[in-house]
């Protein structure tokens, strides 16, 4: 009778990748020092369909994804899938990586070791509305035969999935506003058990479109402040009267440790998983007093082995709506306790306005790179705070975070109930986590019946370039200048 193989311990994982496209900039770096400086993307929209609508506000990406795909490439996308390909071949490079998986070279990530999780709360709904009027106006032969494949909500995963060759899975997170940092959260999980070594995961939307901004402007959900757009997006503050819709999307690539030392690359720093809870309470409104929302964070704390004294940053769900931003500083208190008034909480989407699905890949990113730079980003537009919110948690410009191997924490929340918080840990020194690598390369050995794409060598080809040298995790960011930005 065969023994079958022990499960291994997880395994540690790190974001070695980044990309974005946001309202801020077209790329993730650049979307981080409009962050840093404070800027706001919400315009009013001068488009005919807007002239009647209740909310005439909103935050466009800042660059058309028109202008950055090929023409052959865009046409055949939904506006969503277009953003997600071009954060997901952003941060695909940024990681370290170039070309398609299952290359020969000593940086490459064998096809069947890749995987993808996007999240969307939409999905590719331009598309459904254009093919629509088609329908109507040209009739039934004018529908395009590309409608389905560019609509569905997992169009943005699977062709970033074909881009890339990944052939370890390719999934799709659909939980309204929460979507985004959920697929990051799974895609954690992908690789902590296994299942991956890589995987590139974000979210994605585009839905500045007038039957949405009618939709949330009759449910009292978006502000109506038209005639002074930078402002409109206010967490936090006593004005606040909803949130600004947005568009774009934000992508990482994570990895386990031992995959990116053999390959030589750069960390910015480690994922610790995800809490997740459900609120049970309405469709659309929060549980007032913030249990969900702190069950998620204790399901966090404990599997990622983190005490609330680590914790030292949160990017906050904060949408700039009356009910949603008190629970969620609620949840805070309850799980942080006096810690949190060491805590540089960041309301990031008082600069983006709120990009739905997308929102949680976004402000992944920028998580990750205030621990990365150690500098948490401001918010903008509060000038009259709520009453019984710490204001020391608040800055409106960028503030410094410690050295060490310190916690940050990202919040996302949507409609239906979801909760969902990530957490990420300094490359410091060595994390003190629960979750050793050891034995884990033996099992997948073990379990796998594929061979390789391309079988290494016993020996290096005589022409063939040196292998990179493997990079000891964790380390502090690859230019200790970095450190400095901002402080």
């Amino acid at each position: 009778m065969s023994t079958r193989p022990s499960p291994p311990l997880l395994r540690r994982v790190v974001v070695t990748g980044a990309g974005a496209t946001t309202p801020l900039a077209g790329d993730a770096q650049s979307t981080w020092k409009q962050l840093l400086a404070g800027r706001s993307g919400v315009i009013a929209l001068e488009h005919e369909w807007a002239t009647g609508l209740p909310v005439r506000i909103a935050a466009p990406a800042a660059v058309d994804p028109s202008d950055v795909l090929p023409r052959h490439v865009a046409r055949r996308l939904d506006r969503a899938s277009q953003f997600a390909l071009i954060a997901a071949r952003e941060a695909w490079t940024d990681a370290g990586f170039s070309g398609a998986a299952g290359g020969t070279g000593p940086g490459a990530v064998r096809a069947d070791r890749l995987a993808v999780v996007m999240g969307t709360g939409v999905g590719g709904v331009s598309t459904l509305l254009d093919q629509h009027d088609v329908l109507r106006e040209r009739g039934a032969r004018g529908v395009s035969p590309l409608t389905v494949p560019m609509l569905m909500p997992n169009s943005p995963a699977a062709q970033i999935g074909l881009d890339l060759g990944a052939q370890a899975g390719v999934h799709t997170l659909v939980s309204a506003c929460a979507s985004g940092a959920e697929a990051v959260g799974h895609a954690i999980d992908m690789v902590r058990t296994g299942r991956a070594d890589v995987v590139v995961a974000g979210g994605t939307e585009a839905c500045v479109v007038p039957l949405n901004l009618a939709a949330f402007g009759n449910m009292r959900a978006m502000s109506r402040r038209n005639d002074d757009p930078a402002t409109a997006s206010r967490p936090y503050d006593k004005g606040r009267d909803g949130f600004v819709l947005g568009e774009g999307a934000g992508v990482v690539v994570v990895e386990s440790v031992e995959h990116a030392e053999r390959r030589g690359a750069r960390a910015y720093c480690e994922a610790l998983g995800q809490g997740l809870s459900s609120d049970s309470h309405h469709i659309a409104q929060p549980e007032p007093t913030g249990r969900g929302v702190a069950a998620a964070l204790r399901q966090l704390l404990v599997s990622g082995g983190i005490s609330p004294s680590e914790v030292v940053h949160v990017n906050a769900h904060a949408t700039s709506t009356p009910q949603g931003d008190l629970a969620e500083i609620r949840a805070l208190e309850q799980v942080l306790g006096r810690h949190l008034q060491q805590v540089a909480v960041s309301a990031t989407k008082s600069m983006t306005g709120h990009l739905l699905g997308g929102a949680g890949g976004v402000e992944t990113v920028a998580t990750v790179f205030a621990l990365h730079h150690r500098t948490a980003p401001p918010t903008i537009n509060v000038t009259d705070l709520e009453d019984g919110i710490d204001p020391g948690l608040l800055s409106a410009s960028p503030r410094a975070l410690p050295d060490g191997p310190v916690v940050a924490l990202n919040n996302s929340f949507g409609f239906g109930g979801h909760n969902v918080v990530l957490g990420f840990r300094a490359l410091g020194e060595v994390a003190r986590g629960p979750y050793p690598a050891q034995g884990v390369e033996d099992f997948l050995r073990d379990i796998m019946t594929s061979t390789p794409d391309t079988p290494p060598p016993a020996t290096p080809a005589p022409d063939a370039p040196p292998a990179p040298p493997r990079r000891a995790f964790p380390q502090q960011s690859e230019n200790g200048t970095d450190h400095a930005v901002m402080r």
